[in-house]
């Protein structure tokens, strides 16, 4: 885990926002102020039972972020997907069509994270959707607190769907919640059909599985019928989603599943 990474430690973080009403403000974490990702790695290693110590140290304070990320949530009545997959998997350009599409009928916004660059906010960013890029610099994964900062920049008003694009990345992201309602993972057809037997933790805390890029699945030899057994082998409580975001197909699909899940209001 993120202990034994690295990125357990305190990470200054970036937060730049690409909306309507605030297309150009950086808010940078002041170097000196800890993320409160957790406490410094010590060294040497730490013995086995000072490990779990650290580890539940890390998580109760991001699940004490998580908790007010998810008060905040459920008071706007907004619905928040954590997006997690492999780089490359197709996040970005999943969510470039959902808001060109479904954000046209429902007022959505984008938090992003990645070590660097702003290049999927700018990717992302839409008249009418404010977009929130957060540079993590060497940290593998989103926390709370850094999804809580960036939401905090954004104008909020008459959002209903926020989508946390995270860091590339299926090991850390199984741990840490960020206030989401609902976890999604995406595996895409350039990927073996046996990754969620390898990674089993981000696929058994899923929410929904997208089986992405389907499109090119049989010029890349990937067995669509054979990725979705495995997932179901590991993940039978999570709802399983074929798709492609270039040809359209089952996007229907996503835009109901996504419509279906908004808070009432």
């Amino acid at each position: 885990m993120c202990v034994e990474c690295g990125c357990g430690k305190s990470i200054p973080f970036g937060v730049k926002v690409l909306s309507v009403l605030a297309p150009s403000l950086l808010r940078p974490r002041p170097a000196t102020e800890p993320a409160g990702a957790g406490p410094t790695m010590v060294t040497p290693p730490l013995a086995s039972s000072q490990t779990i110590e650290v580890h539940a140290s890390l998580l109760a304070k991001n699940d004490d972020a998580a908790g007010r990320n998810r008060a905040l949530f459920s008071q706007r009545r907004m619905l928040a997907l954590n997006l997690v997959s492999s780089p490359g998997a197709g996040k970005t350009t999943l969510l470039s069509r959902t808001l060109d599409e479904f954000g046209g009928e429902t007022p959505c916004a984008v938090v992003v994270g990645d070590l660097e660059t702003d290049n999927d906010a700018r990717r992302l960013h839409r008249p009418h959707v404010p977009v929130a890029q957060i540079t993590t610099g060497t940290a593998c994964h989103l926390d709370a607190d850094m999804v809580g900062r960036g939401v905090s920049a954004l104008d909020l008003a008459g959002v209903r769907v926020l989508f946390i694009e995270n860091v590339g990345n299926l090991v850390c992201p199984a741990a840490f919640d960020l206030g989401e309602a609902v976890r999604v993972v995406l595996l895409s057809a350039a990927e073996g059909e046996d990754k969620p037997l390898k990674y089993p933790p981000i696929f058994k805390s899923a929410h929904l599985v997208l089986l992405t890029k389907t499109d090119v699945a049989r010029v890349l030899g990937f067995d669509c019928a054979v990725a979705a057994d495995n997932i179901r082998r590991v993940a039978p409580q999570a709802k399983l989603i074929q798709l492609s975001a270039r040809s359209g197909e089952g996007l229907p699909e996503w835009y109901d599943f996504l419509r279906t899940h908004l808070p009432p209001r």
